[in-house]
Protein backbone atom coordinates (compact mmCIF):
# COMPACT_ATOMS: atom_id res chain seq x y z
CA UNK A 1 0.00 0.00 0.00
CA UNK A 2 0.99 3.41 -0.71
CA UNK A 3 1.41 6.53 1.89
CA UNK A 4 -2.20 7.80 0.72
CA UNK A 5 -4.39 4.54 0.44
CA UNK A 6 -8.39 4.92 0.07
CA UNK A 7 -10.71 1.65 1.06
CA UNK A 8 -14.43 2.60 -0.72
CA UNK A 9 -17.65 0.69 -0.99
CA UNK A 10 -17.55 -1.14 2.73
CA UNK A 11 -19.50 -1.98 5.58
CA UNK A 12 -17.56 -0.19 8.07
CA UNK A 13 -18.25 -1.96 11.58
CA UNK A 14 -16.93 0.28 14.13
CA UNK A 15 -18.12 -0.78 17.86
CA UNK A 16 -16.02 1.71 19.35
CA UNK A 17 -18.65 4.57 18.37
CA UNK A 18 -21.53 1.95 17.53
CA UNK A 19 -21.50 2.32 13.53
CA UNK A 20 -22.18 -0.18 11.18
CA UNK A 21 -23.23 0.78 7.65
CA UNK A 22 -21.78 1.45 4.33
CA UNK A 23 -18.73 4.27 3.72
CA UNK A 24 -15.03 4.89 3.26
CA UNK A 25 -11.41 5.33 4.68
CA UNK A 26 -8.77 7.34 3.65
CA UNK A 27 -5.46 6.01 5.55
CA UNK A 28 -2.46 8.41 5.45
CA UNK A 29 1.20 8.03 7.21
CA UNK A 30 -0.26 4.41 8.74
CA UNK A 31 -3.04 6.50 9.87
CA UNK A 32 -6.70 7.09 9.35
CA UNK A 33 -6.96 10.44 7.90
CA UNK A 34 -10.75 10.40 7.23
CA UNK A 35 -13.54 7.86 7.73
CA UNK A 36 -17.59 8.35 6.68
CA UNK A 37 -20.59 7.32 4.64
CA UNK A 38 -20.50 10.34 2.83
CA UNK A 39 -16.87 10.38 2.29
CA UNK A 40 -15.74 10.42 -1.41
CA UNK A 41 -19.40 11.11 -2.80
CA UNK A 42 -17.63 13.59 -5.40
CA UNK A 43 -15.69 11.05 -6.75
CA UNK A 44 -12.78 9.06 -6.14
CA UNK A 45 -9.41 10.76 -4.79
CA UNK A 46 -6.28 11.47 -6.82
CA UNK A 47 -3.07 10.17 -5.49
CA UNK A 48 -4.21 7.46 -3.53
CA UNK A 49 -4.16 3.53 -4.22
CA UNK A 50 -8.08 2.27 -4.17
CA UNK A 51 -8.96 -0.96 -2.66
CA UNK A 52 -12.72 -1.69 -3.30
CA UNK A 53 -13.94 -3.27 -0.30
CA UNK A 54 -17.29 -4.66 -2.24
CA UNK A 55 -19.32 -4.38 0.44
CA UNK A 56 -17.20 -6.63 2.91
CA UNK A 57 -17.33 -5.42 6.57
CA UNK A 58 -14.29 -3.42 7.60
CA UNK A 59 -13.83 -3.58 10.80
CA UNK A 60 -10.98 -2.50 13.58
CA UNK A 61 -7.98 -5.05 13.61
CA UNK A 62 -8.62 -7.81 16.51
CA UNK A 63 -6.50 -7.41 19.04
CA UNK A 64 -5.48 -10.72 21.37
CA UNK A 65 -5.14 -10.47 24.95
CA UNK A 66 -3.59 -14.38 25.34
CA UNK A 67 -1.04 -15.65 22.98
CA UNK A 68 1.80 -18.07 23.88
CA UNK A 69 5.21 -18.49 21.41
CA UNK A 70 8.20 -20.48 21.50
CA UNK A 71 10.38 -17.69 21.06
CA UNK A 72 13.12 -17.51 22.26
CA UNK A 73 14.07 -21.18 23.90
CA UNK A 74 11.11 -23.15 21.79
CA UNK A 75 11.32 -21.87 18.05
CA UNK A 76 10.10 -25.07 17.46
CA UNK A 77 6.88 -24.67 18.50
CA UNK A 78 6.33 -21.10 17.17
CA UNK A 79 8.65 -17.51 16.43
CA UNK A 80 7.30 -14.22 16.77
CA UNK A 81 7.45 -14.19 12.96
CA UNK A 82 5.44 -17.16 12.35
CA UNK A 83 2.94 -16.02 15.29
CA UNK A 84 2.10 -12.78 13.30
CA UNK A 85 2.21 -14.42 10.43
CA UNK A 86 -0.82 -16.79 11.68
CA UNK A 87 -2.04 -13.52 13.66
CA UNK A 88 -2.20 -11.32 10.35
CA UNK A 89 -3.85 -14.29 8.19
CA UNK A 90 -6.84 -14.20 11.13
CA UNK A 91 -7.08 -10.73 11.09
CA UNK A 92 -5.69 -9.93 14.31
CA UNK A 93 -3.44 -6.57 13.96
CA UNK A 94 -2.02 -6.80 17.61
CA UNK A 95 -1.00 -10.00 20.02
CA UNK A 96 0.30 -9.79 23.87
CA UNK A 97 2.51 -12.62 23.89
CA UNK A 98 2.83 -14.22 27.18
CA UNK A 99 6.23 -14.62 29.36
CA UNK A 100 6.35 -18.33 29.47
CA UNK A 101 9.48 -18.72 27.57
CA UNK A 102 12.86 -20.22 28.15
CA UNK A 103 14.51 -18.08 30.18
CA UNK A 104 11.29 -16.59 31.67
CA UNK A 105 10.67 -13.02 30.36
CA UNK A 106 10.90 -11.60 33.55
CA UNK A 107 14.10 -9.04 33.11
CA UNK A 108 14.45 -5.31 31.52
CA UNK A 109 16.55 -6.97 28.71
CA UNK A 110 14.64 -9.89 27.63
CA UNK A 111 11.10 -7.38 27.20
CA UNK A 112 13.28 -5.08 24.91
CA UNK A 113 14.81 -8.17 23.25
CA UNK A 114 10.69 -9.18 22.52
CA UNK A 115 10.31 -5.86 21.46
CA UNK A 116 13.31 -5.89 18.90
CA UNK A 117 12.54 -8.65 17.85
CA UNK A 118 9.13 -8.20 16.76
CA UNK A 119 10.15 -5.27 15.40
CA UNK A 120 12.38 -6.94 12.99
CA UNK A 121 10.80 -10.12 12.15
CA UNK A 122 6.70 -9.83 13.04
CA UNK A 123 4.18 -8.47 10.79
CA UNK A 124 1.74 -7.38 13.13
CA UNK A 125 1.89 -5.55 16.69
CA UNK A 126 3.55 -7.69 19.84
CA UNK A 127 3.27 -6.26 23.17
CA UNK A 128 5.27 -8.23 25.46
CA UNK A 129 3.89 -9.46 29.01
CA UNK A 130 6.28 -10.16 31.42
CA UNK A 131 6.28 -12.31 34.16
CA UNK A 132 4.38 -11.64 37.99
CA UNK A 133 6.93 -13.07 39.30
CA UNK A 134 10.79 -14.50 38.76
CA UNK A 135 10.92 -17.60 36.59
CA UNK A 136 6.98 -17.71 37.02
CA UNK A 137 7.54 -20.15 40.48
CA UNK A 138 5.32 -18.00 42.38
CA UNK A 139 7.80 -17.16 45.00
CA UNK A 140 9.50 -13.75 44.41
CA UNK A 141 7.79 -10.50 42.75
CA UNK A 142 9.33 -9.31 39.84
CA UNK A 143 10.66 -5.87 39.06
CA UNK A 144 7.53 -4.30 38.20
CA UNK A 145 8.51 -0.95 37.61
CA UNK A 146 11.84 -1.61 35.56
CA UNK A 147 10.00 -4.36 33.43
CA UNK A 148 7.41 -1.44 32.85
CA UNK A 149 9.61 0.60 31.74
CA UNK A 150 11.17 -1.67 29.55
CA UNK A 151 7.85 -1.85 27.73
CA UNK A 152 5.70 -4.60 29.25
CA UNK A 153 1.95 -4.00 28.79
CA UNK A 154 0.96 -6.40 31.50
CA UNK A 155 2.45 -8.33 34.41
CA UNK A 156 1.17 -12.65 34.09
CA UNK A 157 2.25 -15.85 35.55
CA UNK A 158 0.31 -17.27 32.11
CA UNK A 159 -0.67 -20.31 32.65
CA UNK A 160 0.29 -20.84 36.52
CA UNK A 161 -1.06 -19.55 39.56
CA UNK A 162 0.38 -17.62 41.81
CA UNK A 163 -0.58 -19.97 45.16
CA UNK A 164 1.13 -18.05 48.03
CA UNK A 165 -1.86 -15.54 48.98
CA UNK A 166 0.62 -13.12 50.27
CA UNK A 167 2.77 -13.11 47.30
CA UNK A 168 -0.21 -12.79 45.41
CA UNK A 169 -0.95 -9.80 47.74
CA UNK A 170 2.02 -8.08 47.32
CA UNK A 171 1.86 -8.62 43.44
CA UNK A 172 -0.91 -6.63 43.10
CA UNK A 173 -0.55 -4.14 46.09
CA UNK A 174 3.42 -3.27 44.18
CA UNK A 175 1.30 -3.67 40.61
CA UNK A 176 -1.24 -0.99 42.26
CA UNK A 177 1.57 1.59 42.45
CA UNK A 178 3.11 1.43 39.24
CA UNK A 179 -0.92 1.34 37.62
CA UNK A 180 0.29 -1.97 35.80
CA UNK A 181 -1.93 -4.56 34.39
CA UNK A 182 -2.72 -7.66 35.86
CA UNK A 183 -3.68 -10.85 33.89
CA UNK A 184 -4.32 -13.44 36.53
CA UNK A 185 -4.53 -17.18 35.18
CA UNK A 186 -6.51 -18.53 38.06
CA UNK A 187 -6.67 -22.30 39.54
CA UNK A 188 -6.58 -23.75 42.72
CA UNK A 189 -3.52 -26.33 41.41
CA UNK A 190 -4.10 -28.64 44.17
CA UNK A 191 -7.73 -29.61 43.20
CA UNK A 192 -6.21 -29.35 39.67
CA UNK A 193 -3.38 -31.93 39.83
CA UNK A 194 -4.98 -35.24 39.54
CA UNK A 195 -7.19 -34.48 36.50
CA UNK A 196 -6.90 -33.92 32.64
CA UNK A 197 -10.67 -32.80 32.01
CA UNK A 198 -13.45 -31.07 33.17
CA UNK A 199 -14.81 -33.21 36.23
CA UNK A 200 -18.10 -34.87 35.70
CA UNK A 201 -20.26 -37.92 34.58
CA UNK A 202 -18.08 -37.46 31.25
CA UNK A 203 -14.71 -37.79 32.70
CA UNK A 204 -15.81 -40.79 34.62
CA UNK A 205 -17.13 -42.76 31.64
CA UNK A 206 -13.43 -41.75 29.95
CA UNK A 207 -11.66 -42.98 33.21
CA UNK A 208 -9.83 -39.89 33.42
CA UNK A 209 -9.42 -37.86 36.29
CA UNK A 210 -11.39 -34.11 37.03
CA UNK A 211 -10.43 -30.86 37.28
CA UNK A 212 -13.38 -29.33 39.11
CA UNK A 213 -15.01 -26.04 38.35
CA UNK A 214 -14.38 -25.01 41.77
CA UNK A 215 -11.07 -24.92 41.13
CA UNK A 216 -11.44 -22.13 39.26
CA UNK A 217 -13.85 -20.48 41.67
CA UNK A 218 -12.01 -20.81 44.41
CA UNK A 219 -8.44 -19.52 43.09
CA UNK A 220 -11.05 -16.57 41.88
CA UNK A 221 -12.09 -15.69 45.02
CA UNK A 222 -9.28 -15.32 46.54
CA UNK A 223 -7.98 -13.16 43.79
CA UNK A 224 -11.25 -10.99 44.16
CA UNK A 225 -10.78 -10.28 48.10
CA UNK A 226 -6.81 -9.55 47.72
CA UNK A 227 -8.34 -6.80 44.89
CA UNK A 228 -10.45 -5.23 47.58
CA UNK A 229 -7.25 -4.80 49.89
CA UNK A 230 -4.85 -2.93 46.93
CA UNK A 231 -7.45 -1.78 44.29
CA UNK A 232 -4.79 -3.00 41.37
CA UNK A 233 -5.73 -3.79 37.89
CA UNK A 234 -6.98 -6.67 37.63
CA UNK A 235 -7.85 -9.21 34.26
CA UNK A 236 -9.24 -12.74 34.48
CA UNK A 237 -7.21 -13.60 31.60
CA UNK A 238 -9.94 -16.84 31.04
CA UNK A 239 -13.26 -17.18 32.98
CA UNK A 240 -14.95 -20.54 31.78
CA UNK A 241 -17.43 -21.44 34.16
CA UNK A 242 -20.56 -20.19 35.48
CA UNK A 243 -19.96 -20.14 39.29
CA UNK A 244 -16.75 -18.15 38.29
CA UNK A 245 -18.39 -15.56 35.78
CA UNK A 246 -21.10 -14.77 38.79
CA UNK A 247 -17.95 -14.36 41.44
CA UNK A 248 -17.06 -11.52 39.06
CA UNK A 249 -20.77 -9.86 39.12
CA UNK A 250 -20.77 -9.86 42.90
CA UNK A 251 -17.33 -8.28 43.15
CA UNK A 252 -18.44 -5.20 40.45
CA UNK A 253 -21.49 -5.24 42.86
CA UNK A 254 -19.53 -4.40 45.62
CA UNK A 255 -17.88 -1.66 43.46
CA UNK A 256 -14.50 -3.57 42.65
CA UNK A 257 -13.62 -3.54 38.60
CA UNK A 258 -11.98 -6.73 37.56
CA UNK A 259 -12.24 -7.07 33.85
CA UNK A 260 -12.61 -10.88 32.20
CA UNK A 261 -12.03 -12.59 28.84
CA UNK A 262 -13.39 -16.00 27.34
CA UNK A 263 -11.38 -17.94 25.43
CA UNK A 264 -12.75 -18.71 21.76
CA UNK A 265 -12.37 -22.77 23.03
CA UNK A 266 -14.65 -22.08 25.62
CA UNK A 267 -17.08 -20.53 23.77
CA UNK A 268 -17.52 -22.97 20.49
CA UNK A 269 -16.58 -26.11 22.53
CA UNK A 270 -17.69 -28.49 25.45
CA UNK A 271 -16.14 -31.44 27.28
CA UNK A 272 -17.80 -33.47 24.72
CA UNK A 273 -15.74 -32.32 21.90
CA UNK A 274 -12.52 -34.72 23.30
CA UNK A 275 -14.69 -37.23 21.83
CA UNK A 276 -12.57 -40.28 21.76
CA UNK A 277 -9.55 -38.88 23.30
CA UNK A 278 -8.67 -35.66 20.66
CA UNK A 279 -5.19 -34.32 22.82
CA UNK A 280 -6.01 -31.55 20.73
CA UNK A 281 -8.67 -30.39 22.81
CA UNK A 282 -6.99 -31.12 26.09
CA UNK A 283 -6.81 -27.15 26.86
CA UNK A 284 -6.32 -25.32 30.29
CA UNK A 285 -8.42 -24.53 31.92
CA UNK A 286 -10.69 -27.28 30.82
CA UNK A 287 -13.55 -27.40 28.32
CA UNK A 288 -16.36 -27.25 30.86
CA UNK A 289 -19.88 -28.78 30.61
CA UNK A 290 -22.42 -27.39 28.07
CA UNK A 291 -24.59 -25.57 30.44
CA UNK A 292 -20.71 -23.58 31.31
CA UNK A 293 -20.34 -23.31 27.31
CA UNK A 294 -23.63 -21.33 27.33
CA UNK A 295 -23.32 -19.39 30.24
CA UNK A 296 -20.23 -17.73 28.58
CA UNK A 297 -22.28 -17.44 25.36
CA UNK A 298 -24.75 -15.07 27.62
CA UNK A 299 -22.24 -13.48 29.07
CA UNK A 300 -20.73 -12.10 26.51
CA UNK A 301 -24.20 -11.17 25.10
CA UNK A 302 -25.09 -9.25 28.20
CA UNK A 303 -21.14 -7.42 27.89
CA UNK A 304 -20.37 -9.13 31.65
CA UNK A 305 -17.71 -10.59 29.72
CA UNK A 306 -15.19 -7.95 28.06
CA UNK A 307 -12.41 -9.51 25.78
CA UNK A 308 -12.60 -12.78 23.71
CA UNK A 309 -8.58 -14.20 23.39
CA UNK A 310 -7.66 -17.26 20.96
CA UNK A 311 -5.52 -18.49 23.79
CA UNK A 312 -3.23 -19.55 20.58
CA UNK A 313 -0.87 -22.01 22.78
CA UNK A 314 1.50 -24.55 20.30
CA UNK A 315 2.44 -27.30 20.54
CA UNK A 316 4.70 -29.46 19.19
CA UNK A 317 3.37 -33.30 17.59
CA UNK A 318 5.51 -35.31 20.54
CA UNK A 319 3.42 -33.44 23.17
CA UNK A 320 0.26 -34.14 21.80
CA UNK A 321 -0.08 -37.64 19.93
CA UNK A 322 0.05 -39.05 23.47
CA UNK A 323 -1.99 -40.78 26.09
CA UNK A 324 -4.55 -38.24 26.77
CA UNK A 325 -3.26 -38.12 30.53
CA UNK A 326 -0.02 -37.55 28.91
CA UNK A 327 -0.43 -35.17 26.11
CA UNK A 328 0.63 -31.14 26.63
CA UNK A 329 -2.49 -28.40 27.21
CA UNK A 330 -2.84 -26.14 24.23
CA UNK A 331 -3.92 -25.59 21.55
CA UNK A 332 -3.20 -22.98 18.53
CA UNK A 333 -6.53 -20.66 18.10
CA UNK A 334 -5.21 -17.21 16.05
CA UNK A 335 -6.61 -18.15 13.06
CA UNK A 336 -10.11 -19.56 14.00
CA UNK A 337 -10.56 -16.64 16.66
CA UNK A 338 -12.61 -14.35 13.47
CA UNK A 339 -14.74 -17.59 12.72
CA UNK A 340 -15.47 -18.29 16.23
CA UNK A 341 -16.31 -14.88 17.34
CA UNK A 342 -19.08 -14.94 14.09
CA UNK A 343 -20.35 -17.63 15.13
CA UNK A 344 -21.48 -16.03 18.15
CA UNK A 345 -23.66 -13.42 16.07
CA UNK A 346 -24.79 -16.43 13.02
CA UNK A 347 -25.90 -18.86 15.63
CA UNK A 348 -26.26 -17.36 18.89
CA UNK A 349 -27.93 -14.51 17.39
CA UNK A 350 -25.66 -11.72 19.45
CA UNK A 351 -25.41 -8.59 17.24
CA UNK A 352 -22.11 -7.65 15.32
CA UNK A 353 -21.11 -4.61 17.01
CA UNK A 354 -21.15 -6.53 20.07
CA UNK A 355 -19.35 -9.47 19.39
CA UNK A 356 -16.41 -7.69 17.61
CA UNK A 357 -16.22 -5.35 20.45
CA UNK A 358 -14.65 -8.35 22.62
CA UNK A 359 -11.91 -8.53 19.73
CA UNK A 360 -11.33 -4.83 19.39
CA UNK A 361 -12.34 -1.81 21.42
CA UNK A 362 -12.66 -3.77 24.68
CA UNK A 363 -9.20 -5.00 25.02
CA UNK A 364 -7.84 -1.63 23.83
CA UNK A 365 -9.16 0.17 26.68
CA UNK A 366 -8.35 -2.78 28.96
CA UNK A 367 -4.63 -2.34 27.60
CA UNK A 368 -5.01 1.30 27.11
CA UNK A 369 -3.96 1.14 23.46
CA UNK A 370 -5.17 3.92 20.74
CA UNK A 371 -5.94 1.15 18.28
CA UNK A 372 -9.16 -0.73 18.33
CA UNK A 373 -11.36 1.85 16.74
CA UNK A 374 -12.33 3.43 13.27
CA UNK A 375 -11.79 7.01 14.11
CA UNK A 376 -9.48 9.95 12.69
CA UNK A 377 -6.38 9.86 13.90
CA UNK A 378 -6.77 6.37 15.17
CA UNK A 379 -3.69 3.64 14.19
CA UNK A 380 -4.37 2.57 10.32
CA UNK A 381 -5.03 -1.42 12.14
CA UNK A 382 -8.04 -2.78 9.85
CA UNK A 383 -9.09 -6.04 8.88
CA UNK A 384 -11.56 -7.07 5.55
CA UNK A 385 -13.73 -9.99 5.77
CA UNK A 386 -16.56 -11.99 4.23
CA UNK A 387 -18.46 -12.57 7.70
CA UNK A 388 -20.37 -15.61 5.54
CA UNK A 389 -17.95 -17.61 3.35
CA UNK A 390 -18.16 -21.01 4.73
CA UNK A 391 -15.16 -22.60 5.49
CA UNK A 392 -13.96 -25.94 6.73
CA UNK A 393 -10.84 -25.64 9.31
CA UNK A 394 -7.90 -27.17 7.27
CA UNK A 395 -4.73 -26.59 9.61
CA UNK A 396 -2.43 -27.61 6.70
CA UNK A 397 -3.31 -24.20 5.53
CA UNK A 398 -2.25 -22.65 8.83
CA UNK A 399 0.73 -20.27 8.89
CA UNK A 400 1.65 -20.95 12.57
CA UNK A 401 4.27 -23.65 12.93
CA UNK A 402 2.15 -26.02 14.63
CA UNK A 403 -1.15 -27.54 13.73
CA UNK A 404 -2.57 -28.75 17.09
CA UNK A 405 -6.27 -27.20 16.35
CA UNK A 406 -9.24 -28.95 18.44
CA UNK A 407 -11.23 -27.29 15.23
CA UNK A 408 -9.92 -29.33 12.29
CA UNK A 409 -12.67 -30.42 10.29
CA UNK A 410 -15.48 -27.72 11.73
CA UNK A 411 -17.72 -26.22 9.41
CA UNK A 412 -17.32 -22.34 10.61
CA UNK A 413 -18.19 -19.05 8.21
CA UNK A 414 -15.71 -16.02 7.85
CA UNK A 415 -12.88 -15.13 5.68
CA UNK A 416 -10.09 -12.70 5.90
CA UNK A 417 -9.53 -10.67 2.86
CA UNK A 418 -6.82 -8.18 4.05
CA UNK A 419 -5.29 -7.73 7.04
CA UNK A 420 -3.70 -4.15 7.29
CA UNK A 421 -1.46 -2.90 10.00
CA UNK A 422 -0.29 0.53 10.06
CA UNK A 423 -1.34 1.18 6.97
CA UNK A 424 0.31 -1.36 5.28
CA UNK A 425 -1.35 -4.64 4.05
CA UNK A 426 0.41 -7.59 5.79
CA UNK A 427 -1.90 -10.46 4.29
CA UNK A 428 -4.00 -10.53 1.40
CA UNK A 429 -6.98 -13.96 1.42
Amino acid sequence: MSARTAIINARIVDPASGFDGTGSVLIENGAIADIGPRLFNDGKPTNAEIIDAKGQVLAPGLIDMRVFTGEPGAEHRETLKSASASAAAGGVTSIVVMPNTDPVIDDAALVDFIRRRAEATAKVHVYPAAALTRGLNGEQMSEIGLLKEAGAIAFTDGDRTIQSSLIMRRCLAYAANFDAQILAHVEDPWLAAAGQMNEGGFAARMGLGGIPSAAETIALERDLRLLELTNARYHLAQVSCAEALEALMRARQRGLKPTCAVSAHHLALNEQDIGEYKTFAKVSPALRCEADRKAMIEGVRSGQIDAIVSSHDPQAPETKRLPFAQAAYGAVGLETLLPVVLSLHHEAGIPLLDVLRCVTVAPANILRLPSGRLAKGAPADLVIFDMGSPRKIDPNEFHSHTKNSPFVGRLMQGRVLRTVVAGKTVFEG
